[in-house]
């Protein structure tokens, strides 16, 4: 087989563009915990000393987005103005106007909130069932971000990024062939010290010692020398601007639909979900080493107008089998996806730093007060022996 590379990247809680997809989905959250029947569509823009938050609300519950806001950007680490913004002392705007009646009278039967397609995908390359680029990409932001909350290396400063590339014999990951680790961090701290902490706290403890091999691995850390200037100070931030980083680093399709800020009617999101739900299910069941599900829509129309289902030659039966059965096992008309995966509940705001999908499920209360509920959902595998029996496996 051939030697092939493949390269993705991850992004901290505390780079501009999260902080922006955390706004929106702590907003959707605390909308959703007074009222779950709340169509909401929160987008926000933050950058230096601003956070402008605005878009189309229909809810009988009340927040008050800059609180909400405030609280966000305090738990993230934005707290000391030389970060280029505050949570205690930055501006809050709002602008929130009515969800379109005309959308409304769709999504009331049932119906999609939007047209569209969306991707789900899963592998057999993790235990997570994802791609291991963006698995081990999003390892290194956590550990990014633990070292500096933790206090491990205080000069770390919120925004960051890290991207790995991995040797790839056929579709079997080999080895780490490069990593890239640029973080924001104190002006005091020296460029050599910087590098050498960063490869030995973070890198390290973050990638498995059977695929880094730190005699082998390419190591970029803070390439330019310096970041000190970061956060929404060095750049804008805006909402749904992640969407690679957000699914499978690349790898299989998207469908252009961002997450945050969009409350479940709006199939960008919940058919997403639902579509990496399947696949997953495809791949934890053996029926497939690699699974792609596409779902398509159209507005107030509440069946999916289709169904795809590719496996890139890996799978136990031919597609278009594998195809009927997902649809047989899977209700994927938007209430359908919404009423089994519980989506009307607060479970957002984790979504919205270090991917939506390879997450661990999980019952606890949602930041936004409430009852006990499900989080990561559409991470269950629990559709296995369905499938199976669909297919006559």
């Amino acid at each position: 087989m051939s030697h092939t590379l493949f390269t993705s990247e991850s992004v901290t809680e505390g780079h501009p563009d999260k902080i922006a997809d955390q706004i929106s989905d702590a907003v959707l959250d605390h909308m959703l915990a007074q009222d779950p029947t709340s169509r909401v569509a929160c987008e926000t823009f933050v950058t230096t000393g601003l956070a402008l938050v605005g878009g189309e609300v229909t809810t009988k519950g009340y927040v008050h987005v800059p609180d909400i806001v405030r609280g966000t950007l305090q738990r993230i680490g934005y707290t000391n103005a030389a970060f280029g913004l505050d949570g205690l002392t930055c501006a809050v705007l709002t602008a929130m106007d009515q969800q379109s009646p005309d959308i409304a009278m769709g999504v009331d039967t049932g119906g999609a909130g939007d047209q569209g397609m969306m991707f789900g995908y899963a592998s057999d390359e993790t235990p997570e069932c994802m791609p291991a680029t963006i698995h081990y990409a999003h390892a290194l932001t956590r550990r990014l971000a633990h070292v500096r909350r933790s206090g491990e290396l205080p000069w770390v400063r919120p925004d960051g990024k890290a991207q790995v590339t991995i040797e790839y014999d056929g579709d079997r990951p080999v080895r780490i062939h490069t990593v890239v680790v640029s973080t924001q961090h104190d002006p005091d701290i020296r460029q050599d010290e910087l590098v050498d902490l960063i490869a030995k706290k973070v890198v390290a403890p973050a990638l498995p010692t059977e695929l880094y091999d730190p005699e082998r691995c390419v190591l970029h850390i803070n390439p330019t020398g310096r970041f000190v200037i970061g956060g929404p100070h060095g750049d804008a931030g805006l909402t749904g601007r992640k969407i690679i980083v957000d699914t499978y680093g690349g790898v299989g399709r998207h469908g252009g639909g961002a997450f945050s800020g969009k409350d479940a009617t709006k199939v960008d999101r919940s058919a997403a979900y639902a579509a990496r739900w399947a696949a997953k299910n495809v791949v934890a069941a053996g029926l497939a080493k690699r699974c792609e599900i596409q779902l398509a829509y159209a507005i107030g129309v509440v069946e999916p107008v289709s169904v795809h289902v590719q496996t890139f030659g890996t799978g136990q039966v031919p597609d278009p089998v594998l195809s009927a059965a997902v649809s047989e096992v899977f209700d994927f008309r938007p209430r359908g996806i919404i009423d089994r995966l519980g989506l009307r509940n607060p479970i957002y705001t984790p979504t919205a730093a270090y991917g939506h999908f390879g997450r661990e499920p999980e019952r606890r209360i949602p930041d936004a007060g409430g009852e006990e509920v499900q989080f990561f959902p559409w991470e269950l595998t629990d559709r296995g022996d369905e499938l199976r029996t669909a297919v006559g496996a």
